[in-house]
């Protein structure tokens, strides 16, 4: 399928989800905070779509194998292995005797397959979870910036009214810009010291 072709299905598909939630109003809730809710909802379900076959097929085994299901289903075996290996059903020979070897060496592997699909889920996961606190961290530093340049203008208004009890010396700290360098330098000076 071409590029082109792909990012007008993904237009299509971004514009039915549009107006499929925007049907669906909850008027508790603002508009800002719907469209908000539908743009994350949308960037989601964009990053699973590009998940590449390896990583959905991990991703479908991790799933799986956190499930009650799995659980069950390790249990029946595991009892069903233990028993015909002890001799508790008549007529069945024991292939992997106490203390079944082979029961051990078929549960290492799985466990070495289970682990790594794990670990690429989790990996995949780890990348997603860092561009969304890097877009955590650019919408708060935003927003300190908004509020920063609002309390140097609301200081200015209530300066010129000669509003005596607005200054504050906490006010002249708090409308100085916040260099979030410095302010990680001091977390790890303040983490170093333990």
């Amino acid at each position: 399928m071409s590029m082109r072709r792909r990012k007008l299905i993904d237009q299509v598909r971004a514009d039915q989800l549009h107006k499929e939630l925007t049907s669906n109003k909850n008027p508790k809730l603002a508009d800002v905070i719907e469209s908000n809710i539908e743009v994350v909802d949308l960037l989601r379900r964009k990053a699973n779509d590009a998940r590449s076959p390896q990583d959905k097929f991990a991703d479908a085994i991790t799933a799986f194998s956190g499930s009650m299901v799995f659980f069950y289903l390790h249990v029946v075996w595991f009892g069903v292995w233990v028993l015909i290996n002890l001799g508790f059903f008549a007529g069945i020979k024991a292939f992997d005797p106490f203390p079944f070897g082979l029961l051990t060496m078929v549960v290492s592997l799985e466990a070495i397959f289970l682990s790594t699909f794990v670990l690429i889920s989790q990996n995949r996961q780890s990348v997603n979870d860092d561009h969304r606190d890097s877009l955590d961290l650019q919408i708060d530093l935003l927003a300190e910036y908004e509020i920063t340049r609002m309390l140097r203008l609301v200081d200015k208004m209530a300066e010129k009214m000669g509003i005596e009890d607005a200054y504050d010396a906490e006010i002249d700290q708090l409308c100085e810009p916040v260099a979030p360098d410095v302010v990680l330098k001091e977390i790890e000076r303040h983490q170093d010291k333990r």
